[in-house]
């Protein structure tokens, strides 16, 4: 069971284009005090996951063991080439969290903005804690990491048939809808590739992102760090 104390704040502001100098003010700092307080009482994190034998990775396509479900493009292809295994894993902060942060959107969009961005850094603690949870169970494997749909030419449109596998939508309520977005949002499904031997480092960076051309931080000169 994946529980969350503390909110990481400087994550937070780094999502608020805080950096450097630049540090937030008194009042900002009592909003992100409210907002953590409230996400904590309403988020349910939840976790999904399945793991698959590769049976095939031809380079434009990764097809997995006990399924018609193939992870294609190339980018996934080269993120599991040295794998003999992968996991697939969805979490949320389940429904509680968007409905939050639009009663704030309704009342004070500053509130709602700081909010989003702390419900967004929580997720990717939920995520990590996520792969703890995994890997005390998955054991004996070198692992790459998380590499969702939508990174590089891994296509978004996958997102329905990868919740359907996980059996998300009964297991924790985490849907895709026409669009291929998550619902609720502050989720994230992923693909993390097991090795019998040592995973080189792969390069990860904007070039990779399908969002480097309309992303906020690199319009600020930031990263997300992908």
């Amino acid at each position: 069971m994946i529980k969350i104390e503390r909110i990481d704040r400087s994550e937070a502001f780094r999502y608020l284009g805080y950096k450097g100098n630049y540090v937030p003010d008194d009042k900002i700092n009592e909003l992100a005090d409210i907002c953590e307080k409230e996400l904590l009482a309403v988020i349910q994190p939840k976790l999904v996951y399945r793991v698959f034998d590769i049976v095939e990775n031809n380079g434009d396509c990764v097809r997995l063991s006990g399924c018609g479900f193939s992870l294609d493009g190339r980018d996934i292809s080269e993120h599991l080439a040295s794998c003999v295994k992968a996991v697939l894993m969805a979490c949320t902060l389940s429904a509680g969290t968007d409905r939050v942060i639009r009663k704030a959107e309704v009342t004070d969009m500053t509130k709602a903005f700081i909010m989003d961005a702390m419900a967004s850094a929580v997720t990717e603690q939920v995520c990590n804690a996520a792969e703890e949870e995994i890997f005390a169970n998955v054991t004996g494997f070198f692992r790459t990491w998380r590499f969702s749909p939508g990174y590089g030419d891994f296509p978004i449109d996958v997102q329905r048939d990868f919740l359907e596998i996980l059996n998300a939508p009964k297991q924790i309520g985490l849907c895709a809808n026409e669009s291929s977005l998550l619902t609720p949002r502050k989720s994230v499904t992923a693909v993390i590739g097991l090795s019998e031997s040592e995973i080189p480092r792969k390069k990860r960076g904007c070039g990779s992102c399908r969002m480097k051309d309309t992303c906020a931080f690199r319009r600020r000169g930031d990263r997300c760090e992908f």
